[in-house]
């Protein structure tokens, strides 16, 4: 951090200027004023710089969030936008947003976006000039960057033969040591025999790394500690980069055990200029994909970021790109030392945080780009330095955000942050319409998935019953592609959405992202990849993410910046639940309980609003035995009510909470639970409207979020209140007896299949069968390959013993929860077997990083 702070004060001589109205010209006009300090604009016309006719309509070639992305920058610029969908897509954000949209295909990304051919006919139909691929998918194909040339569409994205070169990381990895970029150690050949390269690792020395000469994201990856798991690893590495990207070639490199994941965002023109917009650290990953990335980097010293840039600028002119890049580095953080890994040849997912530093909208630079225009600086005006327009919203909607009301905006231009204690004073126009502020910035982005952390970041699929994005504003953004009734599909990424923050340094905006995450609302019905006893404790709903990121976001090595590639691992300890740790789990029985609490007295005044709303009988018929509070004669009316919880420190069984409720006469909730040491608690509530409530308990006032929903014969309670989230479930029409746990633990069982039995956790493809049926299996032993959710995972014995039932053949479909096999042995035992036998690797072609 202290070299973070030497450079922000040698940057502390910044002066507060005016927004230029020629900048990003467009025929939008005022609306078109550009947020950073810089001399030299986008040329104003198709003159000077351009190679023809303006593009005035594009095809997105993607969905979800980037495709929602693209098309707001495009509506600002007054650009008609087409969007392109699956069957499974129809209904969805990115097509309900774009001017036009048009099938492609069914739901494989296959047969759908990664369909040349339909995506180049869907330009012809509706006649767009231009296609933006995003990321994924094609973003990173050659070949159909060369397509879309050849068939007289501009690409926006770089030149083919660029993507050619950095898409190979082998041929990449020699064009950038000739062009003097530092590399790691490794083996970057053509030459794929196996005995070759097993010879090759053993000159580079273990451990190393497999990874596959194209695509991106881990996929394909494996670190290979020892010559012994060499071959395995290699064959499965192979396997999954032809499943994934067409092409199974192989790299081996040195693995550097104490990484740090830096990369560099370039920019560059067709007339040759090249720039960087600074650094972003990634290193924060699970399963070699990243959750969180912020920019600038932390804790790295002026000296080494320029050399960073100067390297990232040198790989890009090696390779005569332009358009936007991104240059990958792996840092070593025992010896300083910094090197090539590979280059991305697209928009990379986590390029808003480089947006917020730089105060640029980078898909309008590449559609300017594309366009034949000159980049609007030099390197000289690049700043981690910030100009925030004051009054005027329409510059930033590209950017997706909502600028706040000039009151609380001028209060923030008040706060005068970087000239702070300079004893200067601003400059008279500072709060003018045209006025701008500069200051330091630091930027986060949080990705939030639908998956399990728990189950090893499984994969979940579900409908999105309630959906509350945080609001957006100056210093938050929400890139997303679902709204509430959506669907999280096995076909694509589990990506919700992603969630950016910026503050004046990076302490303010990791305070930001904290209070985002607590208020981020998800709830969904939902299934996981995983085995028949892990998905009796989900029923609950749609596991996320943002418990986790929470966790992560508060733990002390992460606030200090003291981030690697294996944080995660590091630090498991304090980042996953500890069954056995009696004090936390006492602490989170008793959050719960007071959860429950809370979501007893929201339910009951909401039942109270309206029945006072509607009334058995009408409102004619009012009866005092619906009176607020409810009439009894002689005592207070009460009633009870059962929530059940499911346990994290004990995931062997859910855990029933009995409340009982009694109304007050003043309209309050008296509720108690009926266990010693267990206060009880009157609860004044408040209903705003919806699933938001005003509740005050022991004098404390606070707000409350419910979302309520029912699902097989159950009603689901997630409840949000300050940092806390808790989930309930409540059985309809069914009365459960506290003396009979075992009735109400069978309603959440699936008795039909014995201990033993392994049962497709989704629907998906039978990808590869390793053994017949009868055969003698150990526990762990690998038993066949399926394909679903975009993820390969190897489906393994859950004990040791003879496979019985295993009729099904490579190519064959299956349905979700169908029976696969089952395992016997001499002795079963009655203990359910362990549940971490799956082996993950990703498939994916969308989300690559």
């Amino acid at each position: 951090m202290s070299s973070m702070a030497s450079l922000l004060r040698r940057r502390v001589q910044v002066r507060i200027l005016t927004v230029q109205k020629k900048a990003f010209s467009s025929s939008s006009g005022e609306g078109s004023r550009i947020l950073t300090v810089q001399k030299k604009a986008f040329s104003s016309s198709s003159g000077e710089g351009s190679t023809g006719k303006r593009i005035e309509k594009i095809l997105i070639a993607n969905r979800g969030e980037i495709a929602c992305r693209i098309i707001r920058t495009a509506k600002r610029l007054g650009i008609r936008t087409v969007a392109v969908f699956s069957d499974v897509d129809r209904e969805s954000l990115h097509v309900k947003s774009a001017d036009e949209a048009v099938r492609i295909g069914p739901p494989a990304a296959r047969l759908s976006y990664l369909n040349a051919p339909s995506i180049i006919e869907a330009a012809r139909r509706t006649g767009a000039q231009a296609i933006h691929p995003g990321y994924g998918f094609l973003s990173e194909s050659a070949s159909f960057a060369q397509f879309c040339e050849d068939e007289g569409l501009t690409f926006i994205g770089p030149p083919a033969s660029a993507i050619r070169d950095m898409g190979d990381k082998s041929a990449s990895k020699r064009i950038m040591g000739a062009a003097g970029v530092p590399l790691v150690p490794g083996y970057h050949g053509n030459e794929q025999d196996i005995d070759l390269m097993k010879s090759e690792a053993e000159k580079i020395g273990y451990p190393i790394l497999i990874k596959p000469t194209h695509g991106g994201g881990g996929k394909g990856m494996r670190i290979v500690q020892s010559p012994i798991e060499f071959v395995e690893a290699f064959l499965g590495a192979q396997r999954e980069a032809a499943a994934s990207f067409g092409i199974n070639t192989i790299l081996l490199e040195k693995y550097i055990t104490e990484p740090r994941h830096i990369e560099v965002q370039i920019f560059g023109d067709k007339f040759g200029n090249v720039l960087h917009l600074n650094e972003r650290d990634c290193s924060v990953q699970r399963r070699h994909q990243k959750i969180i990335e912020e920019a600038p980097a932390p804790n790295v010293a002026n000296d080494f970021r320029t050399h960073l840039g100067q390297a990232a600028v040198s790989a890009a002119k090696a390779v005569g790109y332009y358009n936007a890049g991104t240059v990958e580095f792996i840092v070593d953080t025992i010896s300083g030392q910094f090197y090539f890994m590979e280059m991305n040849t697209r928009l990379q997912v986590e390029h808003p945080v480089t947006e917020m530093i730089v105060g640029q909208d980078l898909v309008e630079w590449q559609i300017r780009v594309a366009n034949g225009e000159p980049l609007p600086m030099n390197q000289s005006q690049v700043p981690l330095l910030v100009i925030l327009p004051l009054r005027n919203r329409s510059v930033v909607s590209g950017l997706g955000l909502n600028w706040a009301e000039s009151n609380e905006m001028e209060q923030e231009m008040k706060t005068y942050s970087y000239l702070k204690g300079s004893g200067k004073k601003p400059e008279q126009n500072v709060l003018s319409n045209t006025a701008g502020f500069g200051t330091i910035r630091h930027a986060f982005e949080a990705r939030i998935y639908a998956e399990n952390v728990s189950k090893g970041f499984l994969p979940a699929t579900g409908i999105l019953h309630h959906y509350r994005p945080v609001p957006v504003s100056s210093t938050v953004r929400v890139e997303t592609g679902v709204e509430q009734g959506d669907t999280v599909s096995m076909h694509y990424d589990p990506m919700i959405a992603k969630l950016v923050v910026w503050g004046e340094n990076r302490a303010a905006a990791l305070v930001k992202m904290k209070n985002c995450l607590s208020k981020f609302q998800i709830v969904s019905d939902g299934s996981f990849i995983g085995y028949l006893w892990d998905m009796i404790n989900l029923v609950a709903g749609l596991p996320t993410n943002i418990n986790f990121l929470q966790k992560l976001a508060k733990h002390w090595a992460f606030e200090n910046g003291e981030v690697e590639t294996h944080f995660i691992e590091h630090f498991k300890d304090d980042l996953f639940d500890d069954p056995s740790n009696l004090v936390l789990a006492n602490e989170a029985y008793d959050a719960a309980k007071f959860s429950a609490v809370l979501v007893a007295a929201c339910l009951c005044e909401k039942e109270c609003c309206s029945l006072k709303e509607s009334p058995p009988g009408g409102k004619s018929s009012l009866s005092i035995w619906y009176a607020y509070p409810p009439f009894r004669v002689h005592h207070s009316a009460r009633r009870t009510m059962e929530l059940d919880w499911d346990n994290e420190y004990d995931s062997s069984s859910s855990k029933i909470l009995a409340l009982s409720i009694t109304f007050q006469p003043d309209g309050n909730y008296l509720i108690e639970t009926g266990e010693e040491n267990s206060p009880d608690r009157e609860v004044k509530v408040t209903h705003l409207g919806n699933s938001d409530f005003r509740v005050e308990v022991d004098g404390v006032s606070s707000d409350v979020s419910l979302a309520v929903y029912s699902k097989d014969q159950t009603k689901h309670f997630h409840i949000w209140h300050g940092s806390h989230h808790h989930t309930f479930r409540q059985r309809i029409g069914l009365q459960l007896s506290t003396d009979d746990e075992a009735a109400h633990n069978s309603s959440f069982e699936v008795a039909s299949h014995s201990p033993g039995t392994v049962v497709a956790p989704m629907a998906g493809l039978v990808v590869k069968v390793l053994v017949k049926d009868g055969a003698k299996v150990e526990e762990g032993q690998p038993i066949l390959v399926l394909e679903a959710m975009k993820m390969e995972h190897i489906v393994k014995a859950p004990a040791s013993g003879y496979v019985h039932g295993l009729q099904i053949a490579a190519g064959q479909q299956v349905s979700d929860s169908s029976f696969l096999f089952r395992v016997q042995a001499h002795e079963i035992s009655s203990q359910y077997p362990k549940p971490n036998c799956i082996f993950l690797a990703i498939l994916a072609q969308e989300n690559p990083n």
